[in-house]
């Protein structure tokens, strides 16, 4: 991969500090705080000298460069589309909940998972997004959403995060750390990457952990999520007993309702069954349009049916308020800028 300059949010306080040799030892913290306090620019940091903020503002340029934005409606949803320093482009979205403020981050420029559904894996894989390329993402929609205070950040935009372990837990331990967020409010989502969720049972921050699981019945999830050839639903379900045993945190299934692919009677019974072992919360989700899929998400009287007979199955389950269609907020979207041709899963008679 080509070597890039680091970004500001890419530097550690160690290597902060090797660039402020010349200045106080203070300086470092000055500054450090400054980049994390809420709603403040680098060149904003008051107690800094001016020309010692514009060396930084030179020499750790910002990573996020916006392209496009968009906001519902009803103004509970904000997307941005960014473009990163080499031409790639990701995307962010910032919900507002009643009780919460949440952000949705990307990973990855793209992704290599290839689920057949999402408008990221139909664009493919660039590459991978560095720590401060993450973290910028949070800090950018922390500003916008002031004065809410943002309280969530859910690793489920644009890329797999487990295929990114490093950077992604380099800017959980950033987030928890600096930006005071609890482990708790950290969420990261995973197509069912098995090694990468064995590495987060052994760390120390108990973060959530959301697996996209779409189908429970192995045959079927091979060709709707491709990665489940390499790690098999029983596979997985292991790899999701250690993490529970290791954290003590609640597992939830994300699961994408795709009219008369996922949402039958005995769909719902294999997730009960494969759900009800590990304990997990299923969250279900209206699928949005994707212009390359050519499949629609379940109606949704029938994404209520699928809900209620979870439950009658003992299943805790909700329904995910579908945000942001009005402005393309799934995943991939906003960059598609053309139909992308993929095949029609495959449908049960």
């Amino acid at each position: 991969m080509t070597s890039r300059p680091p970004t500001r949010f890419d530097v550690s306080r160690d290597e902060l500090a090797a660039l402020l040799g010349d200045q106080p030892r203070y300086r470092v913290d000055q500054v450090w705080d400054g980049l994390y306090e809420p709603g403040k620019d680098l060149l904003d940091i008051s107690n800094v000298p001016v020309a010692v903020r514009e060396r930084l503002d030179t020499t750790l340029p910002r990573a996020l460069t916006p392209v496009a934005e968009s906001s519902s409606d009803d103004e509970t949803t904000t997307k941005w589309l960014w473009e990163l320093a080499d031409g790639a482009q990701v995307e962010t979205v910032l919900m507002h909940y009643r009780d919460r403020t949440t952000v949705c981050i990307s990973t990855q420029a793209g992704c290599a998972m290839a689920c057949s559904f999402c408008a990221t894996g139909q664009a493919g894989f660039e590459r991978q997004l560095t720590v401060g390329e993450i973290v910028e993402q949070v800090i950018e929609a922390r500003r916008v959403a002031l004065p809410r205070r943002l309280s969530n950040v859910v690793f489920m935009g644009m890329g797999e995060p487990l295929a990114n372990y490093d950077a992604t837990w380099a800017a959980v331990e950033r987030l928890h750390g600096d930006l005071g967020l609890s482990a708790r409010h950290l969420t990261i989502s995973t197509v069912g990457l098995v090694p990468g969720i064995r590495r987060l049972a052994a760390e120390s921050l108990p973060v959530n952990l959301a697996v996209s699981l779409h189908l429970a019945e192995d045959a079927r999830r091979d060709r709707l999520v491709p990665i489940n050839r390499r790690y098999p639903l029983a596979v997985l379900a292991e790899a999701c007993h250690e993490y529970l045993d290791a954290t003590g945190r609640r597992l939830s299934f994300e699961w994408a309702l795709i009219d008369g692919v996922n949402d039958s009677d005995l769909d719902a019974r294999q997730l009960a069954a494969y759900a009800r072992p590990l304990r997990a919360h299923v969250n279900l989700i209206p699928l949005n349009p994707t212009p390359g899929y050519p499949t629609r998400g379940t109606p949704p009287e029938g994404v209520a049916e699928f809900r209620d007979r979870l439950r009658e199955l003992g299943i805790n389950a909700t329904v995910r308020a579908n945000r942001g269609t009005d402005i393309d907020a799934a995943c991939g979207q906003l960059r598609a800028n053309k139909a992308t041709s993929v095949a029609t899963p495959t449908r049960r008679s």
